[in-house]
């Protein structure tokens, strides 16, 4: 179930207008520079920059899918576009920026914007920062009061001559801009609190303004002639393949940094807003389609490629904006100052502009991706998708990025760590890490003929991964070892014993079974005398592993019963008998024997092997995201109230990690109502501090099938010894009563009815503890104010499936539970 804030009335939408216009007027003041500095830094006629802002705002704001996304001529964009009018010229790169738009809205229709984000970020954020050091060693040559060259390496050669011949004018006014553009955001006090309103790009270039008009200095500036020269596209002219490899490049990176852009978005949104003053969630079909649509015009109107933009769209969100009313109003406010400001932005030193770009260029040369992608390994891919688009271009540094990205990940997957060890006790153990390829075979092969033949054997695979050529490899010495008496046992990574994966085919699996122990250990000697330990000496551990179902909870098998099926349930009358067919003694041992099979593994060495497990396994990949956690606090978005029966994993059922749920757990998922007689605080307390302290969005109560607590409610009888569990099932009795009641609707899962009463009572139990949940008052309180959700989950463990609750009742009154697929 879920519970949201009516449908917005025209008296909202206009009450919400003076956020939309404050954002507008905010983001406006950042993309006028900007859009200017852009277009200087792309060599267009800078009324270009500013026919993309405009465009950006208004076309791509209305048809796009993100709300808050601010769209217009972007930094990302303006390597490609520079050499786009160096070879073709203006008005022939116009009119591949419509063809590009036109590519957009074909890859709309097509639905294909999520392929896009499959590329690795590694590729993304090098492409970008390789953008970024083209940009700033550009602008430096406009700083230091010359003209850039043609590409990013002549910039480089052409640095020490440009130092030699230093213009102190350009140079000073450059340096102020970067001064006030760095300082702005660090004034101090009450009065810098209040000049930080005012965007830190708008202040530097009008610092830098201001005091190259009353100082009288002489400088190139500004110069936007009239709009009535203002040049338009014209027919491609070039060759075709050069041309179609331009249109192919503005589309991927122009869709890449909007899509991009879009997601990004969102997830500030959502860690800046709560539920209730939420835009819908990016549609990146339509971001696509709108950003599609902008080009068309752009181009056609004589403006820069568009795309989405960070910055502007960051500054959207922090500014208040409600809806995307405020990315359009902040085109409309360029589109005015294009036509009423032009003497004003006359007075724009050329060299304000070259720094503030030249900034914009090193911020794209990201820190924290950088940290990242080391993190992860990828600091190869990022570092020479850098070089690459610095050294051959946009379109060539992500072909690199690609083929490096593609050989790394497959260098992984035929890295394979194989080593043997004998240990005191004679046993040999091989260990094999990563994934078994035919690559791994020949070290695979000349390892395995290093163990004796009628040695024991342990095979350790930690990997998920064998092919064909490795298993048969594995299964061929397999076989040899065990004719020439040796013995073996094959582990997954905890220790436990299991088949060869691989083995699917029939034949394979008849093969394999034949050297398998009646107790279920691997190898036909695994149980022989031929073991270093004697008879039954890998017996636990085998019957532990055999089950493909252990994997990955290999430590803990309480879950599964993997005893061989004549000793999983041992009666008196089995013990009696074979005390009868015995000698005394060897009644007592058979007796003993009977009723105590295979001593399973319990309590502290079932605790460390897990614990073992996860700090080998699993600790080393969320190290840095639990020391984030625990720098930064818990900001769980859902409070989870479910059964305390141990087949419930939520991490698992929710596909959650660290940090996500806020979980309570309790018999039966009950919520008391506040002053029930016997109400458990605990409850109450963890509802209060999740809602009031943590301000989650969401609360969801989940039952499951198989409750033992609502069998218990369901065969209560009165006058039963009160307990402390029949005290707390009290609190279960509403639901009950709630269930043989004519005035309440049903509870049933989609396409069927209930399967029993006691799944009736599940159903009806989830529903009733969520009106439980509406007497507190906290959660009322933020029900009425619409910033929170109830959810009503209903898990069946048999089935794996989970179901939610809808909204509203069926055609017969009943409340449903519809199944949640694979592409919820």
């Amino acid at each position: 179930m879920t519970v949201t804030s009516p449908t917005r009335t025209p008296q909202e939408i206009r009450k919400d207008l003076p956020a939309d216009l404050s954002a507008s007027i905010a983001v406006f003041l950042i993309a006028l520079p900007l859009s200017l500095g852009i277009a200087l830094a792309t060599g267009a006629p800078l009324q270009a920059g500013l026919v993309a802002a405009a465009v950006g705002g208004i076309v791509a704001g209305r048809l796009g899918g993100a709300p808050l996304q601010v769209s217009g001529p972007a930094a990302g964009l303006t390597v490609v576009t520079a050499e786009l009018i160096q070879h073709y010229g203006w008005r022939t790169t116009c009119a591949i920026t419509v063809l590009a738009g036109v590519c957009q809205l074909g890859l709309a229709a097509l639905r294909t914007a999520r392929s896009a984000l499959m590329v690795s970020p590694a590729i993304v954020h090098g492409m970008l920062a390789g953008i970024g050091v083209t940009i700033a060693l550009a602008q430096l040559h406009i700083v230091l009061g010359g003209t850039p060259q043609s590409n990013a390496v002549a910039n480089v050669l052409g640095l020490p001559g440009q130092l030699a011949d230093l213009h102190p004018v350009a140079l000073g006014i450059s340096v102020l801009t970067l001064i006030v553009l760095l300082g702005w955001p660090r004034l101090p006090g009450r009065v810098g609190r209040a000049l930080r309103k005012v965007p830190a790009a708008l202040a530097a270039v009008a610092t830098a303004t201001a005091v190259a008009a009353l100082a009288g200095l002489s400088l190139p500036r500004v110069d936007l002639p009239s709009w009535r020269s203002h040049a338009l596209p014209e027919l491609p002219e070039g060759p075709v393949l050069g041309l179609i490899a331009a249109v192919l490049t503005i589309t991927l990176v122009g869709s890449v940094e909007s899509l991009l852009s879009a997601v990004a978005t969102d997830k500030l949104i959502a860690s800046e807003r709560r539920t209730g003053n939420r835009p819908p969630r990016a549609d990146l079909n339509r971001e696509l389609r709108g950003q599609g649509a902008a080009n068309i015009v752009s181009g056609a109107l004589g403006g820069l490629p568009i795309t989405g933009v960070a910055v502007r769209s960051v500054a959207n969100v922090k500014s208040g904006a409600v809806s995307r009313k405020s990315a359009m109003l902040h085109g409309f406010w360029v589109l005015l100052a294009a036509g009423l400001l032009v003497p004003v932005l006359d007075l724009i030193p050329l060299a304000a502009l070259a720094a503030l770009v030249m900034a914009v260029g090193v911020q794209m040369v990201n820190i924290t991706h950088m940290r990242s992608v080391t993190r992860h390994r990828e600091i190869l891919v990022y570092g020479t998708t850098i070089v690459a688009v610095v050294l051959g271009g946009v379109l060539e540094g992500v072909a690199i990025g690609i083929a490096v990205a593609v050989a790394l990940a497959l260098h992984r997957l035929a890295r394979t760590r194989i080593t043997v060890e004998q240990q005191d006790n004679g046993v040999h153990r091989v260990r094999a890490r990563g994934q078994l390829t035919f690559l791994a075979v020949p070290r695979l092969s000349r390892v395995l003929n290093q163990i004796p033949h009628e040695a024991h054997a342990v095979i350790e695979l930690d990997g998920s991964f064998m092919d064909h050529a490795a298993y048969e490899t594995l299964h061929d010495w397999q076989e040899s070892h065990l004719a020439h008496g040796g013995t073996l046992e094959v582990t997954g990574r905890a220790g436990s014993s299991a088949r060869l994966p691989g083995t699917t085919s029939a034949d394979e699996f008849e093969a394999y079974d034949e050297s398998e122990g009646a107790d279920g250990s691997t190898g036909a000697g695994a149980t022989g005398a031929g073991g270093p330990n004697g008879p039954g000496h890998h017996a636990d551990r085998s019957r532990r592993g055999t089950h493909q179902c252990c994997r990955p909870w290999t430590p803990w098998q309480n879950h599964c019963d993997h005893r061989p099926a004549g000793t999983r349930t041992v009666t008196a009358a089995a013990a009696a008998e074979a005390a009868a067919a015995a000698t005394e003694a060897e009644a007592e041992a058979a007796a003993e024997q009977a009723a105590s099979p295979a001593p399973r593994r319990r309590g502290a060495g079932q605790l460390a092997n897990g614990i073992s497990a996860f700090q080998r396994d699993t600790a080393p990949h969320v190290r840095d995201e639990l020391a984030r956690l625990a720098r930064e606090g818990q900001r769980p978005s859902q409070l989870f109230l479910t059964c305390a029966d141990s087949r419930l994993v939520t991490s698992m059922i929710t596909a959650s990690g660290p940090g996500d749920l806020f979980t309570v757990r309790n018999v039966g998922n009950l919520v008391p109502l506040p002053g029930a007689e016997s109400t458990d605080d605990s409850v109450a307390a963890a509802i209060e501090y999740a809602v009031d302290v943590l301000q989650v969005d969401s609360i969801t109560v989940c039952g499951h099938s198989g409750c033992g607590a609502m069998q218990a409610l369901l065969s209560s009888t009165p006058g039963a010894p009160v307990t402390p569990l029949r005290r707390w099932l009290k609190h279960g009795l509403p639901s009950l009563e709630r269930m043989a009641s004519r005035h309440h609707a049903w509870a049933r899962i989609s396409g069927r009815l209930p399967a029993d009463a006691v799944e009736q009572l599940c159903l009806t139990n989830v529903v009733q503890q969520l009106e439980h949940l509406r007497a507190h008052e906290s959660v009322a309180r933020r029900l009425a104010e619409g910033t929170l959700e109830l959810h009503g989950m209903y898990f069946h463990v048999g089935e794996a499936q989970a179901y939610l609750l809808s909204e509203g009742e069926d055609f017969f009154d009943c409340r449903v539970f519809d199944s949640v697929g694979q592409h919820a």
